[in-house]
């Protein structure tokens, strides 16, 4: 399970917390609370040593609970929940860094983590609150959070209740913000409201830790030696210890999702409606479907209604009883993700567009908390783009598909007519995450809509859009994405490129040999092409026809597609501009320089569409 406290605040990863250099950070403000638990509690620093790209981001969510204690007593001390200002959340910070660096870790691993503005209080981050005071007049009484968070959070039954009502705590303060963006911020206060207010014991307890935190701890033999303690690890007995914690804990967590993605999935239907066979619910034009219908229009789901795999399960073609054809896909459950298909459902249903594939309904099988879904989409007769772009084995010979230009410049400006939908038609704006060739589907008419929206995104209204947990497939995603998780509308324009790359070339984004190992990554061979001034050679040639104009348009939208894959995101173009470029309305402009090092770099984490919350690079 993804650590709690950590997907609540936002860090910020840099380039090499391996590299010393001098700390930004200034010391103009006393910070008001002692850093020294650092070296007294066991907290387990092992994610900081030796640090790679997967270990850097772990390192930074150590750090980041480890910085919570800071703050939790903070708003035990002087009531406030963050720090009143920046010089002071500086100072707070270099000496947060100074402890840690006499625990031999890398002397400037605090500014690569973090940012001081992240840390400084303001009222428009959840409720206006800022002061217990703010927190206690918004919420009133909450006599259950405080019994069953008050005691030793050791006991694994006193964790699971705590954790239980700490949720129960943040749904009642999103409700009262009533801003979606601004739940991770509530989330976040409930955390260090627990530790620093309701918790006898404290927020540098070792049941608040691992419970509240979710810190990994360490055995300690003394305050003395207990820096070096940290360093040898967890003994067996702490090891079995933490086990049944966080065995209970994603028990007790799993359990309140499952709850949670029920309540939220029937939301669409009254309860009028639920035993009812097709009923539209106000004010979307979604229908809810009875699961019965569903095996029936698909023949209980045969292999000969089988489509394929989205990126949350299986796509089978249905006909309604009306004769419509349909394709209806089978949500599965990913660990703490299972809720992806109600982000779907409430997503899709509030979009319309004719480049984006609709959502007729769906439907939710409740068995004992055992859920099954189904999403309802309209059917697209000739599949995906993939299926169409590149070459197939087919009784043992290789048949080559093949797109016309026209058809491919079609494709191009649809998707980049819903990526500008998403990006400027619909607030707040929509990041897709997961735009691919089998992503974009293909009507009778050879128009291309854009479907699958598990992964999408509304972007976020706080002070940055970094996320913990990155979610795409490998080949599309953008460098600052999968590195760092800085996710922005730049992203999907990145990956738009790499299909642009796709469409232009008659290529795959990346292909791997008989092992596994990448030996093709597009954007690094259409760029060295580019850079040799024989971009030209990139072109498909079962779409090349003669006449120097129709050329230079394909070219044109070649570098287009160069430029909206460039690994700097500054470089990248807003998906407004790419398509003004593409239908010719402003010129191309030159394509700046990239780093080379960054150049050389595959996707190695396997197709993350989902599943996987650490998707990096590696060295070709």
């Amino acid at each position: 399970m993804e650590s709690i406290f950590v997907l609540l605040v936002i860090f910020v990863v840099a380039s090499n917390p391996g590299s010393a250099a001098p700390s930004p950070f200034s010391n103009n403000s006393t910070c008001p609370v002692t850093m020294n638990y650092v070296l007294t509690v066991p907290w387990n620093p092992s994610s900081c040593l030796n640090l790679n790209q997967t270990h850097t981001i772990l390192c930074c969510q150590t750090l980041l609970s480890l910085f919570g204690i800071a703050l939790a007593e903070n708003l035990k001390k002087n009531s406030l929940f963050q720090l009143p200002n920046i010089t002071t959340s500086a100072s707070c910070l270099q000496d947060f860094q100074s402890k840690l660096t006499s625990l031999s870790l890398p002397n400037n691993i605090v500014s690569s983590c973090f940012d001081p503005l992240q840390f400084v209080i303001t009222p428009n981050i959840c409720a206006h609150i800022q002061y217990k005071q703010d927190w206690q007049s918004r919420l009133g009484p909450t006599p259950l959070l405080n019994t069953a968070c008050k005691p030793d959070l050791s006991d694994l039954t006193n964790c699971a209740a705590c954790v239980d009502e700490g949720l129960k705590v943040v749904q009642m303060l999103n409700s009262i913000d009533g801003n979606t963006s601004h739940s991770e911020n509530c989330f976040y206060f409930t955390i260090l409201y627990i530790a620093g207010i309701v918790n006898d014991l404290g927020p540098e307890s070792k049941g608040t830790m691992p419970c509240i935190f979710e810190l990994s701890i360490s055995s300690q033999a003394g305050s003395r030696n207990g820096h070096r303690d940290l360093v040898c690890g967890l003994t067996a007995a702490t090891l079995a210890f933490l086990v049944i914690i966080v065995l209970g804990l994603y028990f007790w967590y799993t359990l309140w999702l499952k709850r949670k993605n029920v309540e939220n999935l029937l939301a669409y239907a009254d309860p009028q409606e639920r035993g009812s066979s097709l009923r539209l619910r106000p004010n979307t034009g979604l229908i809810w479907f009875k699961f019965e219908d569903l095996v029936k229009a698909t023949d209980n789901f045969s292999a000969e209604n089988f489509i394929g795999r989205g990126g949350f399960g299986s796509v089978y073609k249905g006909i309604l009883p009306d004769g419509t054809m349909v394709a209806i896909k089978g949500i599965e459950e990913f660990d703490s993700q299972g809720d992806e298909s109600y982000s779907e459902v409430e997503i899709v249903s509030n979009l319309k567009h004719r480049n984006l594939v609709p959502l007729r309904g769906c439907c939710v099988v409740n068995d004992n908390l055992e859920i099954r879904r189904y999403l309802v989409q309209d059917y697209m007769p000739n599949g995906s783009l993939e299926d169409h772009l590149f070459s197939t084995i087919l009784d043992g010979q290789n048949i080559k598909k093949s797109l016309s230009w026209p058809q491919r410049r079609s494709i191009i400006l649809d998707v980049a007519n819903a990526l500008l939908y998403l990006h400027f038609g619909v607030k707040p704006a929509i990041y897709h995450r997961d735009i691919k060739a089998t992503n974009i589907l293909l009507d009778a008419d050879m128009r291309a809509k854009v479907a699958d929206f598990g992964l999408a995104k509304e972007s976020s209204e706080s002070r940055s859009n970094l996320n913990t947990r990155v979610a795409g497939t490998r080949g599309y995603l953008a460098p600052e994405y999968a590195l760092y998780g800085q996710l922005t509308e730049k992203s999907d324009v990145y990956s738009f490129g790499v299909v642009v790359l796709e469409i232009m070339c008659g290529r795959k984004a990346l292909e791997l040999s008989s092992s596994g190992a990448p030996v093709f990554l597009i954007t690094d061979w259409v760029w060295s092409l580019m850079k040799s001034g024989n971009i030209e050679e990139a072109l498909d040639a079962s779409m090349l026809i003669d006449g120097n104009t129709v050329r230079n348009i394909m070219e044109r939208f070649l570098l287009v597609g160069v430029l909206c894959s460039h690994v700097m995101v500054s470089s990248r173009p807003t998906i407004l501009n790419a398509l003004k470029m593409l239908e010719g309305d402003i010129e191309v402009p030159p394509i700046p320089d990239r780093p080379v090092t960054l150049g050389h770099y595959v996707y190695y984490n396997g197709d993350c569409s989902g599943m996987s919350s650490e998707c990096g690079f590696k060295s070709l």
